[in-house]
């Protein structure tokens, strides 16, 4: 029962956050084009559970959020150009961002998950429906959340360039993914070397922060939510819930903690473990 609630929430959620963000915006045939956005990411999430639950496989999960994130987007500039007959350069430049994250993110998940062969979180997801069902629409969630306020000001097209909101966003939202790439590149490189099996990583950016890949996808999300800030009025400003669920969601849900407890599992017996871990910081680089 819990995995249906989880389910009509998820979409109960976004479609709160979608229908204050469409107000003000462009419709579609009379509908709202940011509810058909939300939708269609939902819509894609669940046609892509279909064969993952007949198949047991998690395999295609992350590479199915990119999937939404890319189809969402081209909707946005779909809708845009609808309304304005041209794209503003603010909506291009901050679509391509977008895009370029989500193919380098997803494509990454993807090459992750075949590498290492299973995700242990969906062990007993896999097996219920219901239980897969929720899991999926929690992601459609967690894409449309994520990319709310872009969204909306892809909708919005404003003509803006020049302002400060505009490089301030673009300088945090390079800065943090790089931290991501960096990061990410690290530790698979780390990884793959045989020596270190069941070995954890210090060096790079790992040395300044246990979680660099982390701290860099919520810079990404801050970055996006100032460039997005002039560009929404009214109740669109609700979209801006963007970068506090993703710093929410990587520190309190699925990331930082769960990641934590794992590492304490594994090596919290070894002191070169607890040394590293009382010298570096947890998320943000330099602090403790």
């Amino acid at each position: 029962m819990i995995d249906i609630i989880g389910s009509i929430v998820s979409v109960l959620i976004a479609g709160l956050v979608a229908w204050a963000g469409s107000q003000g915006g462009p419709t579609y045939n009379g509908i709202p084009a940011l509810m058909l956005i939300v939708g269609t990411g939902f819509l894609i999430h669940w046609v892509v559970l279909i064969p993952s639950i007949l198949a047991k496989t998690e395999k295609f999960y992350d590479i199915t959020g990119t999937i939404a994130y890319l189809a969402m987007i081209g909707l946005a500039l779909f809708f845009a150009a609808e309304k304005s007959g041209d794209l503003s350069f603010r909506s291009k430049i901050v679509a391509t961002m977008v895009v370029i994250w989500a193919l380098r993110l997803g494509l990454f998940l993807l090459l992750r998950v075949f590498q290492v062969g299973e995700d242990k979180r969906f062990r007993n997801a896999k097996e219920s429906f219901f239980k897969f069902l929720m899991f999926f629409s929690i992601s459609g969630l967690w894409v449309f959340l994520t990319t709310a306020n872009v969204l909306t000001m892809i909708l919005n097209n404003a003509d803006l360039f020049g302002d400060a909101y505009f490089f301030s966003g673009l300088i945090l939202w390079i800065l943090g993914f790089s931290f991501e790439l960096i990061a990410d590149e690290q530790k698979r490189q780390f990884r793959k070397n045989p020596v270190n099996k069941r070995k954890f990583i210090t060096s790079g950016l790992w040395s300044v922060s246990r979680h660099p890949n982390y701290f860099g996808e919520i810079l990404i999300w801050i970055g996006m939510a100032i460039i997005s800030f002039p560009a929404l009025n009214g109740w669109q400003y609700t979209t801006l819930i963007s970068p506090i669920f993703v710093t929410l969601l990587l520190t309190r849900v699925s990331g930082v903690n769960l990641l934590e407890k794992s590492a304490d599992k594994k090596w919290g017996n070894l002191e070169t473990y607890q040394s590293y871990k009382s010298k570096t910081a947890l998320l943000i680089p330099f602090t403790k």
